[in-house]
């Protein structure tokens, strides 16, 4: 079987992303496993596959972690979706809608960037008690699509994130494994964070999903309001924006930044 990709940068965070509108390709989990292998395949964060749209959307947004297992969500997957999706349409139109397994998103095409709204957060716990050794400060928990652990901390560029990201990851508080995050104010209104993801496991050099996360809880707790810009391990700088409060709930959140892409490709496989 040869199957052809794209490959896809969106802040760092990369993709292959193959079109299966016609539902005629069936990966296991071993496969889209070794096509985002770095060493034995095209290598990427994750593998995102066009399907054909239900409930109204114009696709189906099926994520796959570098690991084979699908997830929820991807932020930084969805804007590169959308650009993708957007060519493959070929129609001129600036917004595409698509499902996701944490709702229906939309992104919307802005010159090289692209803006996507997100899911509602849900499962907010901030000071939520989990400790790990070497780590100062409180952990907050929230729910952007993706589940996502974060802490602030003094040091970012030294900080070891390997170790402290798979001890959070691996917490007896999260059965099922969580994103873990770091976050440093840089200015007002402006974070830097780095993330460990699980089932990559390993640090990104960027998330999405992170980053709506870490601006959120960032925004309870220092008051700055949206849209907040995130620096990120990539190099880039993206915005997050949302309305609503700790309250009544947060909602209308987007993710602006770019998305890219890199080159074109068939895989044996």
């Amino acid at each position: 079987m040869r199957l052809p990709f794209s490959k896809m940068n969106g802040a760092g965070n990369d993709f292959v992303m193959i079109d299966n509108r016609d539902l005629s390709i069936e990966l296991s989990k071993e496969q889209i496993s070794t096509i985002c292998d770095r060493h034995r395949g095209v290598g990427a964060d994750g593998l995102l596959a066009v399907e054909p749209g239900q409930s109204g959307a114009d696709f189906r947004f099926r994520y796959y972690n570098a690991d084979g297992g699908e997830a929820e969500m991807c932020g930084n997957g969805a804007r590169c979706f959308g650009r993708y999706t957007a060519r493959l349409l070929n129609d001129g139109r600036e917004e595409i809608s698509f499902e996701t397994i944490a709702g229906i998103l939309t992104a919307r095409l802005m010159g090289e960037e692209v803006e996507v709204t997100m899911s509602e957060p849900f499962d907010l716990d901030l000071n939520s008690g989990v400790s790990v050794e070497d780590l100062q400060g409180p952990v907050h928990i929230l729910n952007t699509g993706v589940l996502h652990a974060l802490a602030f901390v003094d040091d970012l560029v030294d900080l070891d994130v390997l170790q402290l990201g798979a001890a959070i990851r691996h917490h007896d508080h999260f059965p099922n494994g969580t994103n873990a995050n770091f976050v440093k104010e840089i200015a007002p209104g402006h974070i830097a964070i780095r993330t460990y993801e699980r089932g990559v496991e390993d640090e990104t050099l960027a998330c999405g999903t992170g980053m709506v996360a870490c601006s959120i809880i960032y925004h309870l707790l220092h008051g700055e309001p949206a849209p907040i810009k995130v620096s990120v391990r990539g190099g880039e700088t993206l915005r997050v924006g949302f309305e609503g409060d700790a309250g009544t709930g947060f909602r209308k959140v987007t993710l602006t930044g770019p998305a890219a892409f890199v080159f074109e490709g068939e895989i044996k496989l």
